[in-house]
């Protein structure tokens, strides 16, 4: 039976995991009130960091069930993502979308990441500076 827990090495834990993830983002899914920036990486597993800032949900009770729901997701989908670092990013709204909602936009934006990896997977990469 697979693991389905979220040890910290499925975590973007510090500025530089963030930072490089912001700079030289492959992938941005964007969903209903939030946005993924992916990057691929060679680890075998997938990251997860988030960013809800107070300016766009207000609420610390709403900006905690984003960040609970977010981390469920991928959680009970680590298995079916590509070795991949993704920051998902609050926009303004989206304390408005209840639970289910939530659910089906981020169940999209997975779908579609696994097939923009792929897609970026296959295709011949440039040289760049890791």
């Amino acid at each position: 039976m697979p693991q389905k827990g979220f040890p910290r090495q499925l975590r973007l834990l510090n500025a530089g995991d963030f930072s490089h993830v912001f700079e030289q983002a492959d992938l941005k899914v964007h969903g209903k009130g939030m946005m993924a920036l992916v990057r691929l990486s060679t680890r075998g597993y997938p990251r997860l960091g988030l960013v809800v800032s107070k300016k766009n949900v207000k609420r610390a009770v709403d900006r905690n069930r984003f960040k609970r729901l977010v981390r469920e997701s991928v959680r009970l989908r680590q298995d079916h993502l590509p070795s991949v670092d993704i920051v998902v990013l609050a926009r303004r709204g989206v304390q408005d979308i209840d639970n289910d909602t939530l659910h089906r936009q981020l169940h999209g934006m997975w779908k579609r990441l696994q097939r923009d990896a792929q897609a970026v997977i296959a295709a011949p990469m440039p040289e760049r500076d890791t």
